[in-house]
């Protein structure tokens, strides 16, 4: 029972730790670039800013995915020390299988690879909804 509410407290950590890196690397592609533009318009004193605006949000966008590259890095070293290993176990449907099948392949995919690749796509789609059903029409109403 103690070894079975063990493994039920490393699988919700590990889940807890996906997570936040998940939501780490989507504020790679929304929070950071938004936030930082955000900031250099509310320096900026007219709607043609001179270089300075420009140089806060590149300088501050490089700075911050540093940061948040390296809390990814520490997270999935904590992944690891959770879990033992820095892969995703590969689902396969017993369907699928043959009934000469070999021994499952380990998975290729990384816990970082996985979360980078997830938060792409998390990030095109809110794109996505976004363009097509928030940012409405930006032609003047006639």
């Amino acid at each position: 029972m103690k070894e079975r509410t063990q493994r039920a407290g490393q699988a919700l950590a590990a889940s807890l730790v996906f997570v936040a890196m998940l939501l780490a690397a989507f504020s790679l592609w929304t929070a950071i670039p938004l936030s930082w533009v955000y900031i250099a318009s509310k320096l900026s004193e007219t709607q043609f800013p001179s270089g300075g605006p420009y140089a806060i949000v590149a300088v501050g966008i490089v700075a911050s995915i540093l940061v948040v590259a390296w809390l990814i890095g520490r997270l999935n070293n904590l992944y690891i020390r959770i879990t033992g290993t820095n892969r995703l176990a590969p689902i396969r449907p017993s369907w699928l299988k043959s009934m000469r099948d070999t021994a499952p392949m380990p998975s290729s995919v990384t816990v970082v690879e996985a979360v980078l690749m997830a938060s792409v796509m998390l990030a095109a789609l809110a794109l996505t909804l976004w363009f097509f059903f928030l940012a409405g029409s930006p032609l003047p109403d006639q």
